[in-house]
């Protein structure tokens, strides 16, 4: 058995970290592949951060594609081999003409939510303007969703299960920057990085709206170093590139701001 309580200390998502430690502990009792429903950016961290301490099973996340943000992890004893097709994925096209009646991420999901499903079985959802959008889900799901989602928002829509090949992918927008800060502090340094007010990013560091390698943080203090990353919703991600000190001994940080 494995040390749940032990494991579960300090994360986050409990509910979910638990599921997938029920599956792990399946997949050592059955020497099988078992595969948890799709996981958010921070559950994966604190799933990431329970595996690292077991040493007798590994896992593979996978989404469908490889800068996808919901995955599925793959769980296995460490003797077995795993790779991206033991992740059972479907992609489904969601088509309409929405020329008229424009559908953002919100809308879509709630259409499929709509029809009777959790969060936890849908994956990615790539919105494609007026065309809809396509969504990544659980198999299974795949032929109920197709008979089942018929319209989103006033428009009807024609769902039907595609090849993950036929997926309209968008390469994230990079922009490289470097800013020099007297510390580094994650309001200074985010707030350079998402070009706004220190004012405006310590607020939202206080409301919970920023986490720092996936995990929350409402200290406008907390330090930050090269390697990790910082996401605010609906206004992408920073990531800490390298840190050197000037003769002023001020902080000249790269940054990557992904969009």
């Amino acid at each position: 058995m494995l040390p749940r309580e032990d494991l579960l200390k300090s994360i986050e998502n409990r509910e979910a970290a638990a599921r997938v430690l029920d599956q792990a502990e399946q997949a050592l009792k059955t020497w099988e592949v078992v595969c948890t429903d799709f996981l958010s950016p921070p559950e994966l961290a604190d799933a990431q951060r329970m595996f690292a301490r077991l040493t007798d099973l590994q896992y593979l996340a996978w989404g469908g594609y490889p800068q996808a943000e919901r995955q599925r992890l793959a769980i296995a004893r460490a003797e077995i081999p795993l790779d991206e097709s033991q992740v059972a994925i479907a992609a489904l096209e969601i088509a309409g003409n929405f020329l008229f009646d424009p559908a953002s991420h919100r809308d879509f999901l709630g259409a499929m939510l709509g029809t009777g499903i959790v969060r936890e079985k849908a994956g990615d959802i790539l919105v494609l303007g007026e065309r809809g959008a396509q969504a990544i889900v659980v198999p299974e799901l795949a032929e109920f969703l197709t008979i089942s989602l018929t319209q989103v928002r006033s428009v009807p829509v024609k769902t039907q299960p595609i090849d993950r090949s036929e997926l309209k992918l968008r390469e994230p927008k990079k922009k490289e920057m470097t800013t020099v800060e007297a510390s580094m502090r994650l309001d200074a340094v985010a707030s350079a990085g998402f070009g706004m007010s220190r004012s405006k990013m310590t607020d939202l560091i206080s409301a919970g709206e920023v986490r720092v390698n996936w995990k929350e943080i409402t200290q406008s203090s907390h330090a930050l170093k090269p390697g990790d990353l910082v996401a605010i919703r609906g206004k992408g991600r920073l990531e800490i590139g390298e840190v050197a000190v000037t003769k002023k001994d001020r902080y000249r940080v790269q940054l990557t701001r992904l969009v």
